[in-house]
């Protein structure tokens, strides 16, 4: 039963009709994923939080940087300054948003070897990531474990957003059955606008609070560009029988065997995952001390061999921005932090 407390904060949702009481109640209950906590994540997470999700997981490999706070809702100039984890910042904002709720976070990279402990107990998984691969990944496990989840992208103005429903709908590789070959547009190179992320990741939000509280959500995919203006909606086509993941139910990215052991961040960096699997950032601080620029705090350690920037987490994992040259990055990485 909802608390007077409930009711007062939640009133002007109560009223809309198709959550009622009732539905207040089922997102009270409710547990959500949301993997990456950046242009879209951030927008899932304050909306859900505002909406009364009483569990919100957040998974998020990144740090907060000055050029996220034009289109990252959670974020602030001091969180960009101290360099915080964005999973770390985003619940400190969201708990002083809504302090009554549960937020579990993850400074760690989705991965084959972690997914079933970050997501276990999830109702819903919402996608705020960056590359197909992480969605692959995702939409093997939501597969298998018969678990919704909602794809969304944006760049430019441009952005568009997807419901999976296993069993029900389509599932991504239905849609696109390989990772998009070429150059991609990213926002590093093609720029993004903050109406573009809010605008998916709200219709993202709405396609996870309606399926949370009626158990169903059209099956569609939708486009905006809020530039020009445009919205279109189209149905999605039916499930694909020979799809490998939803037809054939073999789980590729999930079994690890499609996985790069690197990933590029779409930003003039790459990402090392490294073959460690912790590391102290204190002693590793004191180590590159006397080599270049380090800043350290409890979730990562900053180092700045000119003309790089290397990004280290105590899971091992690291971001070196300066390059997108694989070779180059591997070669920073074991000298400076091990094989």
């Amino acid at each position: 039963m909802l608390n007077s407390r409930d009711q007062e904060r939640y009133s002007r949702q109560i009223l809309f009709p198709p959550i009622a009481e009732v539905g207040q109640q089922l997102l009270l209950n409710a547990s959500v994923a949301i993997v990456g906590c950046g242009a879209l994540g951030s927008f899932h997470a304050a909306l859900l939080c505002r909406a009364g999700i009483g569990n919100l997981t957040i998974i998020d490999r990144d740090f907060v940087e000055p050029s996220n706070l034009q289109r990252q809702m959670l974020f602030e100039d001091a969180d960009a300054r101290a360099a915080l984890p964005k999973a770390q910042a985003a619940a400190q904002a969201l708990a002083r948003i809504n302090p009554d709720l549960a937020f579990t976070t993850h400074i760690a990279d989705l991965n084959p070897s972690n997914i079933e402990e970050l997501l276990d107990g999830s109702d819903l998984v919402l996608d705020g990531t960056d590359n197909f691969e992480t969605r692959y990944l995702i939409n093997d496990y939501c597969v298998r474990e018969g678990i919704p989840w909602i794809y969304g992208a944006a760049v430019g103005s441009y952005g568009i957003t997807m419901p999976v429903i296993p069993g029900e709908t389509a599932c991504l590789r239905c849609i696109y059955p390989n990772p998009p070959t070429g150059a991609q547009a990213t926002c590093e190179t093609d720029g993004v606008l903050g109406a573009i992320t809010s605008t998916i990741g709200a219709l993202q939000t709405a396609d996870a609070m309606r399926w949370l509280v009626t158990g169903s959500v059209e099956a569609r995919i939708t486009t905006v560009d809020v530039w020009k203006g445009h919205v279109r909606q189209i149905p999605q086509p039916p499930r694909d029988p020979q799809c490998p993941t939803c037809g054939l139910r073999v789980f590729e990215y999930l079994t690890g065997s499609r996985r790069a052991p690197v990933s590029l961040c779409g930003r003039n960096a790459v990402q090392i995952h490294g073959q460690l699997t912790s590391i102290s950032l204190q002693q590793l601080a004191v180590r590159l001390q006397g080599i270049a620029p380090v800043r350290v705090n409890e979730f990562a350690l900053r180092f700045f061999p000119a003309p790089f920037e290397m990004t280290i987490f105590a899971d091992g994992r690291a971001i070196i921005k300066g390059t997108t040259d694989v070779g180059v990055a591997r070669s920073l990485y074991a000298k400076y932090i091990g094989s």
